[in-house]
């Protein structure tokens, strides 16, 4: 699951994916914000299996703790989710949609949030490229992760 169509052209470049997915994995835009992650999630929960895995993968501003392009373990840190961008210093990590995955996926077992670092709270410094680009270069963690 992500909000953004530059976070999904990481993986369907990752993985050659045709029209979002393999016989392994699906891609699902969900759109920017809460609501529209949580609707999209439902969705997609209307297929899922004991064996399937869940993840919601995408960027995030963060304060300066944080590198730029670093991976965020949203089940183990506290993530923000707000309404709109935010260009002010005054949380640790904000993004836009981790708040409805979980609401969604809360009765669900193999679920998993990775947000990747993208701007210190300058979300006008981020671009689809560097987006993408921030995504791809996780990926491989990110799987690691999900299956370790």
């Amino acid at each position: 699951m992500v909000a953004l169509k530059a976070e999904a052209q990481a993986f369907v470049d990752k993985y050659k994916l045709k029209n979002y997915k393999n016989e392994n994995i699906s891609v699902f835009i969900s759109g920017i914000g809460k609501e529209n992650m949580q609707i999209s999630t439902c969705q997609v929960l209307k297929n899922f299996t004991d064996k399937d895995k869940i993840i919601n993968v995408g960027i995030c501003g963060a304060s300066k703790n944080y590198e730029l392009g670093e991976l965020i373990d949203g089940m183990e840190k506290k993530i923000t989710c707000v309404d709109t961008q935010i260009s002010e210093d005054k949380f640790d990590i904000v993004d836009m949609e981790s708040a409805g995955f979980l609401e969604a996926t809360q009765n669900i077992q193999n679920r998993y949030i990775f947000k990747i670092v993208s701007d210190h709270f300058e979300p006008k410094s981020v671009t689809k490229d560097k987006a993408k680009k921030f995504i791809f270069d996780k990926i491989d963690e990110i799987i690691k992760r999900v299956d370790g």
